[in-house]
C-alpha cells in the first residue's frame, strides 16, 4: 500500500490510495441504495484487467448492460428491505451478535467519535451498515474526515470494523437465493476484502 505525501501545506494521496478508495466507494453505492441509471452507467464504464477481480467486473459489466434499473432495484429490496427484512441484513452488529444495535454499534460509534465521524441527520439506518463503513474507509483513505489516515489507522479500522464480519456477508451475498446481479458484487467484495488483508499484513 502506498503512504500518504505532503505537498507544501497540502495532503497528496497516492493513485493507489485514490483507487483503493474509490473501490469502497462503488462497493457502498452498490449496498447502500437501489441503482440507478448513474450507477448502472459507471458500472458499464469501468476499465477491467484479467485478474480475478477484473474478470468479477467484467461479469457486472455485462450484466448491468443486459438489465433495467428496475430490475437491479426489484433485486435490491429482496435482498436488503424485504416486506419485513430482506434475505440478507447487512449490518456489524447482526454479524457478530446475531441482533441489532449491539455492543459492535457502540464500539463503532466511539471510533467514529474519535475520528470525527459523524451520521448524517437524514440517515435513519444504524451507522455500522456495511455501505456506511465502506463510506467511511474511503473518508479515511482519501482525507474526508480532516487529513488521510495513516496505513495504520486504516488497518485499525478495517480490522475493528470490516474484516470480522464483512468476508462472510460477501460470501452469502454470492449465495444469496434472489441473487443474479449482486452474485459479482458478492464476489468483488470477497476479493476485495482477501487483497486489502494481504495487503495491510504486508505493509505492517
Amino acid at each position: 500500500m502506498a503512504t500518504v505525501t505532503k505537498v507544501g501545506t497540502k495532503v497528496r494521496v497516492s493513485e493507489e490510495e485514490r483507487f483503493r478508495a474509490q473501490f469502497y466507494l462503488l462497493l457502498s453505492r452498490l449496498l447502500g441504495a437501489a441503482a440507478d441509471h448513474d450507477l448502472l452507467n459507471v458500472i458499464k464504464g469501468l476499465e477491467v484487467d484479467d485478474t480475478s477481480i477484473g474478470q468479477e467486473l467484467t461479469r457486472l459489466k455485462t450484466l448491468a448492460e443486459n438489465t433495467s434499473v428496475e430490475v437491479v432495484s426489484e433485486e435490491y429490496n429482496k435482498l436488503f428491505i424485504g416486506v419485513t427484512q430482506g434475505e440478507l441484513i447487512p449490518f456489524k452488529s447482526y454479524y457478530l451478535t446475531g441482533f441489532l444495535n449491539e455492543k459492535p454499534l457502540a464500539e463503532l460509534r466511539d471510533d467514529m467519535q474519535k475520528l470525527g465521524i459523524a451520521k448524517s441527520d437524514q440517515v435513519a439506518e444504524p451507522e455500522d451498515h456495511i455501505a456506511f463503513l465502506f463510506e467511511m474507509m474511503h473518508g479515511l483513505i482519501v482525507g474526508s474526515f480532516g487529513r488521510p489516515s495513516t496505513i495504520p489507522e486504516q488497518n485499525r479500522f478495517f480490522e475493528n470494523h470490516i474484516a470480522c464480519w464483512a468476508p462472510k456477508f460477501f460470501e452469502n451475498l454470492e449465495m444469496a437465493e434472489a441473487a443474479r446481479f449482486f452474485v459479482p458484487v458478492g464476489r468483488i467484495g470477497k476479493l476485495f476484502m482477501e487483497v486489502e488483508s494481504e495487503a495491510f499484513l504486508i505493509a505492517a
